[in-house]
């Protein structure tokens, strides 16, 4: 999708327009209206001096030049525009730097502040000053008059100029650094979800199938329904990631299905039991609707506590607690297996603990005194 034309225009076809733009307004206040005191200047360019209509030339030509090199060499551009207009003014008034022969260096001024380092525009900024100071200071030590309240409005615009032209670039710097932000939250969401929604699935598979081996010779049958586990928890772990790819991929038309939540604790419950592992849950508390996000993370929680119970604990049973409270949601699971702190470490503990900390919950991991592993989280799900 291409940017706006008038963003696609270069920095310098601004200061070239700006220019042209002082010549005409010059051209048009020179010719006196009906009724209008007359005035004390020549009457249209035409009216003008040699030497006055070389210096116009050659602020024309200056300031051309620099709209040229604006985008490649800032600060150089701006003395060129700084020249054309100390030489527009010697042509047209002398007395002062007027706003309109001022109004190219404002632009490349802005320019400079919004797209250049700090540095760079506290420099350009101090040229422009510099130099509106040093014109009035010049015809003052000659003892020619000057215009002081132009002057001081001019060097005004200068000032507003590059302050527009630095907040324009910290808004630029805040959105990208917002931007990047957005996009890292979004890629630590989809790293937890596919950790949580495989980690789980292959880690009862690797059990069934180890189960698998070591009796298909003298149990075929119970061989053949592990196989018959693996096959199911394989097609829906891949169901799952082809819904979530799909919904990565908008232009997909596929419909996603529900994500889970505790309602789904019971089945978590009865597949890893048939992998090998008892789990026995435990409600507290009258079961009411959570908001979608906590119950989601209440889920993970519970699966990926599971998953470690199943993958590193070595025993055979854990037990899973479900308590609902007033104004949070209390979820423990814990085991008899060796507990250790080797088993806090992965990705699986920090995905937790992660999902716990976007909730404003409090989450602990670590093994217990009387031995094996315990995963306590704690959720707010406000007053009820």
């Amino acid at each position: 999708m291409k940017a706006p034309l008038l963003r696609r225009l270069p920095p310098g076809t601004w200061t070239a327009l700006a220019w042209v733009a002082a010549l005409a307004y010059a051209l048009v206040v020179s010719f006196r209206l009906p009724g209008e005191v007359p005035r004390f200047r020549p009457e249209g360019f035409v009216a003008l001096s040699g030497t006055s209509l070389t210096l116009v030339a050659a602020a024309t030509v200056m300031t051309l030049a620099g709209s040229v090199l604006l985008g490649r060499r800032p600060l150089p551009a701006l003395a060129l525009f700084l020249a054309g207009s100390v030489f527009a003014s010697m042509a047209l008034n002398s007395t002062e730097i007027t706003f309109p022969q001022f109004l190219a260096a404002d632009v490349a001024l802005g320019y400079i502040a919004a797209t250049r380092s700090r540095r760079m525009s506290v420099i350009a900024v101090a040229m422009a000053v510099a130099v509106l100071t040093g014109h009035a200071a010049t015809r003052l030590l000659l003892g020619f008059p000057i215009g002081t309240s132009t002057q001081l409005t001019v060097a005004l615009t200068a000032v507003i100029a590059w302050l527009a032209g630095g907040w324009t670039r910290q808004s630029r710097d805040h959105a990208q650094v917002m931007h990047a932000q957005a996009v890292m939250g979004e890629r630590l969401r989809i790293a937890r979800e596919l950790h949580d929604s495989v980690a789980h699935s292959i880690g009862i598979i690797a059990i069934q199938a180890g189960a698998a081996k070591m009796v298909i010779d003298t149990q075929p049958a119970a061989a053949r329904e592990a196989l018959g586990s693996i096959e199911t928890a394989g097609r829906e772990t891949l169901a799952g990631l082809r819904r979530m790819l799909g919904a990565l991929r908008q232009a997909d038309p596929i419909t996603t299905a529900p994500a889970p939540g505790l309602a789904d604790i019971e089945r978590l419950a009865a597949t890893t039991t048939a992998a090998g592992v008892q789990v026995d849950v435990r409600w507290q508390g009258r079961r009411c609707p959570l908001p979608a996000e906590i119950d989601l993370s209440a889920f993970r929680i519970v699966q990926e506590a599971v998953t470690n119970v199943v993958r590193h604990s070595g025993t055979r049973r854990c037990r899973v607690s479900i308590e609902h409270r007033d104004d949070e949601l209390a979820i423990e699971v814990v085991d008899s297996g060796r507990g250790g702190p080797g088993i806090g470490g992965g990705y699986g503990i920090v995905g937790m603990r992660e999902r716990v900390g976007l909730l404003h919950g409090e989450f602990t991991a670590g093994p217990r005194p009387e031995g094996g592993f315990r995963v306590a989280a704690r959720l707010p799900v406000g007053s009820r």
